[in-house]
């Protein structure tokens, strides 16, 4: 079923309706949980994060790390399709914004300061955009292809 499962961005009536405040906030308007706070910043059970809004598949808990920034870090995304990117220049910096590919929700940004032995890359993500997925659920949520990741 993984491989067949659409990844629609619902009505704005629905996101306001399935998703919490912070969670709309996030994926929808940009906004950034404060650090230290997202309740994925310091875990690491085995699974995959989907987009909250879509359940498109993004990171997977064997390529997160912890940055020690105050949010949930990856070395790369699961499958770059999956993610699109967009300059930023807002509070004066200049970065790269990371979106879901279909709902285009919002998730954090990417930086040039991750581990060098694996890419290089920081993909720094909100918890608030992020659910999770547990690897023994996997199959049963539709995301079975992603099984190969925790063997």
């Amino acid at each position: 079923m993984g491989d067949q499962m659409k990844f629609n961005k619902p009505t704005n009536e629905e996101l306001k309706h399935d998703l919490t405040r912070e969670e709309y906030a996030v994926t929808q308007h940009a906004a950034t949980e404060p650090a230290f706070t997202g309740k994925y910043d310091d875990f690491y059970d085995q699974g995959i994060y989907v987009d909250v809004v879509s359940g498109e598949p993004l990171f997977s808990s064997t390529d997160k790390y912890d940055a020690g920034c105050g949010w949930p870090s990856f070395t790369k995304p699961i499958d770059k399709e999956n993610i699109s990117g967009q300059s930023d220049q807002s509070f004066g910096m200049l970065r790269t914004e990371v979106k879901s590919k279909n709902a285009e929700s919002h998730l954090g940004h990417v930086f040039d300061d991750g581990p060098s032995d694996q890419g290089g890359l920081r993909y720094c993500i909100n918890s608030a955009a992020l659910k999770f997925i547990p690897a023994d659920k996997l199959e049963e949520q539709g995301y079975g292809k992603y099984l190969q990741l925790f063997n």
